[in-house]
């Protein structure tokens, strides 16, 4: 067995981290935990092991007391979690299984901690192979990273450079004893077909093709960080003040292949769901080309991108306000909106009783500086106001009906002056 130690990181590791191996108790998490536990600097640093039970075998309970009964014996702390796996999500079972156990251990590492997982060059093969099948580009056949953030914290895959069969001497040479899933030979799943049918073919005649596989997907990753290096000096590029949007003009003037890129990392910087697979076509077919009066729109999970002017706009979709939606407010607490955000005036309340309301169509406001009132519509329209937020828009008047304010975006004169002699600040947070 090779040594273990932490690669090159993209951080200086504290020296205080700890390191958490995810322990399945097969024989790949068998081995890691027992390498760490070999070595007093991972020992130092506050070893444990984290069992996540998915509670789809009915031997899963026994599995935990398995695993708790080696880390005994290693003297190593542990826990045991159980997840409830969303097999009817529609992603698969494989993947909802992942996704539940990935919740699982984050929920129990605090932040800069390490989580230790024992994936292994025939792994790495294998989801080289996967990716390929799905048509993924070199982000996705870059396939499993050695090391990445992982929530607040870290994800580490010491073994993935070290083949099963390396794995399975070390466990003989120590005597381990380990668990085997019987799940792990039902051909159903499609990491099992290509472990037990496609991958000995294949060794039949090419006998090292997962490192070759693993060595491909390495080249890959090497390819996606010199593009993601190029992603974000071309988003930088195209960015506004507001990081919700992006130029059109400038993002129209990319290469095709770099604006799909850009756009996908401007999504994932957002914190909005990733674009589906016809998300990139729809948006350069539909919105970026749109007038710039039109309000072009491609929407999906609850996100949009939109086109307004000369800018795209991307963020979650909120419902308008309610035509016939009012509430009386004098301030003293924030006033929730329908449909997400609030109203709250910062540094002073209302004397009189205030009312907050959608808005209807053919308001006025006077304006700070000017002798006669406007049309709300006109001012939001020279404000560049797209119109998704202007339904959304609550207005602020008194009680004879004056409008007072629209969000925080316009001010009377009259609210504007008793503000300014406050010092007080109205805040829409939608």
């Amino acid at each position: 067995m090779p040594h273990y130690s932490l690669p090159a990181a993209p951080i200086e590791l504290p020296a205080d981290t700890a390191i958490v191996v995810g322990f399945s108790g097969g024989l790949d998490s068998t081995v890691l935990l027992h390498a760490l536990a070999a070595d007093a600097h991972f020992r130092a640093r506050g070893l444990r092991a984290v069992h996540v039970d998915h509670g789809l075998h009915a031997d899963s309970a026994h599995w935990a007391a398995a695993c708790e009964a080696v880390c005994r014996e290693l003297q190593v702390p542990f826990r045991a979690l159980q997840v409830d796996v969303a097999v009817a999500s529609g992603h698969g079972p494989e993947a909802a299984a992942r996704h539940a156990r990935h919740a699982a251990l984050a929920s129990v590492l605090a932040p800069g901690e390490v989580v230790a997982l024992a994936h292994h060059r025939d792994d790495q093969a294998e989801t080289f192979l996967l990716r390929a099948l799905r048509a993924s580009g070199p982000d996705g056949l870059a396939a499993m990273r050695p090391w990445r953030r992982f929530g607040h914290a870290w994800l580490w895959r010491p073994l993935l450079d070290a083949p099963r069969a390396q794995l399975l001497a070390y466990a003989q040479q120590h005597a381990l004893r380990w668990i085997d899933d019987p799940s792990n030979t039902d051909t159903a799943f499609d990491r099992n077909f290509l472990r037990q049918r496609v991958l000995p073919l294949l060794r039949e005649r090419w006998p090292q093709a997962e490192a070759a596989f693993a060595q491909s997907a390495t080249l890959c990753a090497e390819a996606s960080a010199l593009l993601e290096t190029g992603d974000a000096q071309a988003l930088a590029a195209v960015a506004t003040a507001d990081p919700h949007c992006l130029s059109r003009v400038a993002v129209a003037a990319l290469p095709a292949p770099r604006r799909a890129r850009v756009l996908r990392r401007w999504i994932a910087a957002l914190g909005l769901p990733a674009l589906p697979a016809n998300g990139i076509t729809r948006i350069e077919s539909e919105v970026l080309p749109a007038r710039a009066d039109a309000d072009a729109a491609f929407a999906w999970h609850g996100a949009a991108v939109r086109s307004w002017r000369e800018l795209l706009h991307a963020d979650v979709s909120r419902p308008p306000l309610p035509s016939d939606w009012r509430a009386v407010w004098n301030a003293a607490a924030p006033l929730p909106l329908p449909g997400g955000g609030e109203l709250h005036l910062e540094g002073a309340r209302f004397d009189d009783v205030l009312v907050v309301h959608a808005r209807q169509g053919g308001e006025r406001i006077t304006l700070p500086g000017r002798a006669h009132s406007h049309a709300l519509k006109h001012v939001l329209q020279d404000l560049g106001v797209p119109p998704w937020q202007r339904e959304r828009l609550p207005l602020l008047s008194d009680a004879s009906g004056t409008l007072l304010a629209a969000g925080d975006l316009v001010h009377s004169a009259a609210f504007d002056a008793w503000l300014r002699a406050r010092g007080a600040r109205l805040c829409w947070n939608d």
